[in-house]
């Protein structure tokens, strides 16, 4: 039968073309199916459009899941080193950036490119644009109603993400499924996104918009603690850049995120250690290690005058500043939501999975990978790691 198929795998971008490609090349007949008029376009805009593809360091650690062994299966079975050799394979340049992550020399179609081949070398067909209507199963089959033609399948892909980034295309899709066949959902939130605060709380801020510094950034109390070192980004609405990307994915709502702006310095003991030894202001003397438009507009904000002379400021007063500067705890209103996240936490509870084959446990032949799975990486190239080794365990199964 011209629409039968082995495998139909339900999103064309980085786990679903993983998967379709294994799959295709193990000899079975597959079917890639996705919505979209521009194919991975995820991938595309990643990492500034060269693709973050993995980081030489991923482990089950850098992942945030409600299950966090359940992870540990699949990243041990195909590792970045694994992709790597993908990579050189196809003779793509790439190099290392900041902490492990690896980009693409050139552009993040080098891996749409490779993926797109992997996929013809496993002979598989491509259904593209073209929109699921329903999914159903008889005995061991999955019937696919799409805008195009009636599937029959025996098994079942979904990778379709999260909710992240609408725009191009972000649905709710996997979730539908999942409820669909009974799959609990572990509550979806924004992750690696911006965060906001309301206007009168933010208002002291707005100036330093564009202003970037290194910053120690955490969240959580005890056991729950997360620590980042990373960059952070003043922006009009609140906080960004890496340091605030990273900690989004941990923080809860209602509770403060605490951050140090001079990681490497005891700002306290250095101003009153100093105080006879340098006849500098106080702006002048901090702008050597903060950007001075933050300087100028932290001063009045904290009732300092710039041009007070450090030798006459009282100690107290030198560790109340300090104090601001390294440890500054402030409450996010929210954050700039799914059309700024790059990833969605949550989402099919992993309790449902099997964690060699990514297969729900009830449903024989329905599987979920990648970003629908309520398994989350942290900013640097890990998401697309639990990409390729998902979508390799899966592909590996049907």
């Amino acid at each position: 039968m011209a629409n039968h198929f082995d495998v139909a795998v339900i999103g064309a971008g980085a786990a679903g073309m993983m998967c379709a490609g294994v799959a295709g090349q193990r000899g079975k007949k597959v079917v890639l199916i996705d919505h979209a008029t521009k194919l991975a376009e995820k991938i595309r805009i990643s990492g500034g459009g060269r693709c973050n593809f993995t980081n030489i360091d991923a482990g089950p650690q850098n992942f945030l899941s409600q299950n966090p062994h359940f992870c540990k299966s699949a990243l041990s079975r195909y590792t970045p080193q694994d992709f790597l050799s993908l990579i050189k394979r196809y003779r793509i340049g790439f190099h290392e950036k900041h902490k492990g992550q690896l980009f693409c020399d050139n552009s993040a179609e080098d891996i749409i490119d490779l993926l797109k081949a992997e996929c013809d070398a496993g002979h598989v067909t491509w259904r593209t644009p073209c929109k699921v209507a329903a999914i159903g199963k008889t005995g061991d089959a999955f019937r696919i109603d799409t805008d195009a033609e009636e599937l029959v399948v025996d098994h079942v892909v979904i990778a379709t993400g999260g909710l992240s980034i609408p725009k191009i295309g972000a649905t709710d899709f996997a979730y539908r499924v999942a409820k669909q066949f009974g799959l609990k959902l572990v509550e979806t939130r924004p992750g690696l996104v911006p965060l906001t605060f309301d206007a009168d709380t933010w208002q002291a801020f707005v100036q330093l918009a564009g202003v970037a510094l290194p910053v120690d950034i955490e969240t959580g109390e005890k056991k729950s603690r997360q620590h980042f070192r990373e960059d952070l980004l003043f922006t009009h609405r609140g906080l960004s850049g890496p340091a605030v990307l990273q900690i989004s994915s941990f923080w809860a709502p209602g509770t403060a995120i605490r951050l140090d702006l001079m990681p490497e310095i005891d700002v306290a003991e250095e101003l009153i250690r100093s105080k006879n030894a340098i006849k500098k202001n106080l702006g002048n003397h901090l702008a050597q290690w903060l950007p001075a438009r933050l300087v100028q507009e932290w001063l009045p904000a904290n009732d300092f005058k710039a041009d007070a002379r450090v030798a006459d400021l009282p100690d107290k007063q030198l560790r109340r500043l300090g104090e601001s500067f390294n440890r500054w705890s402030i409450v996010p209103t929210g954050s700039e939501g799914y059309r700024k996240a790059e990833v969605t936490c949550g989402g099919i509870d992993t309790k449902a999975l099997s964690q060699q084959t990514m297969m729900a446990n009830a449903v024989p032949g329905l599987y979920f990978i990648g970003e629908a799975v309520d398994v989350t990486g942290w900013l640097g190239g890990y998401n697309f790691q639990w990409a390729w080794a998902s979508g390799m365990a899966a592909g590996l199964s049907v």
